[in-house]
């Protein structure tokens, strides 16, 4: 399997958010990224919000691992939440300094709106939920990433900044990743009612329009309205 729409459970969840990618992919901080217009200081303010959403999304990771119903799944997730740390936020150390932010000074960045909203609802669903619910409402993350990083490398960016970003989501390691992870979640999905699928589509669904605010937000810039 590919990072690209599938059978089985999996192509059921992503027809149920065409319309939400397509809006992701038309969003101006998107086509910005390629056509090297987006303001430094949104994909700025991005990248500081990724870091807040990065270190609890990895918590939610971990959750979801610990209700796994196989120990190649739980070895799974926990493998992805470490990697987050070695991986993403690597990322984001050589990011950060091109852009004028200090690594050692995010914690004094404050936690913007959606990217609160967004983790507090990844981490009460993976705690709360069963397994295919936390699995469902972190699965966008991952492919919804994959798809848009395939589609912005095949543009390119004028800007190295945002070349950078493009190349660690659109290349084959991260699509083994995803691809990994939509295995799972077939073979879940072929076990559950009607009822669990529809309850974690829900979710999927959720998340997924949490991922066209979160790349909203920082094209607004996003700061709490009242002091």
């Amino acid at each position: 399997m590919t990072a690209e729409a599938n059978p089985g459970w999996s192509g059921q969840l992503w027809a149920g958010i065409e319309a939400i990618y397509d809006a992701i992919l038309a969003h101006p901080f998107l086509t910005g990224l390629t056509d090297g217009t987006l303001a430094p200081e949104a994909f700025a303010h991005y990248v500081a919000q990724d870091v807040h959403y990065l270190r609890d999304y990895a918590k939610a990771l971990s959750l979801v691992s610990a209700k796994a119903p196989s120990l190649a799944a739980t070895a799974m997730f926990a493998r992805h939440s470490a990697e987050v740390y070695d991986v993403e936020l690597a990322l984001h150390r050589e990011l950060l300094p091109a852009l004028g932010l200090d690594p050692a000074g995010l914690d004094a960045v404050p936690v913007a709106p959606t990217t609160r909203a967004y983790t507090s609802y990844l981490i009460a669903t993976a705690y709360q939920g069963s397994f295919a619910e936390g699995l469902a409402a972190v699965l966008p993350c991952y492919w919804i990433y994959a798809r848009v990083g395939a589609q912005l490398l095949d543009r390119g960016s004028p800007d190295p900044r945002y070349a950078l970003w493009i190349g660690s989501y659109g290349g084959d390691e991260f699509a083994a990743t995803v691809a990994e992870v939509l295995e799972l979640t077939d073979r879940v999905g072929g076990g559950l009612s009607p009822r669990e699928r529809d309850t974690a589509a829900e979710h999927f669904v959720t998340t997924s329009r949490y991922e066209w605010m979160f790349w909203d937000a920082s094209y607004r810039l996003e700061s709490w309205p009242v002091g």
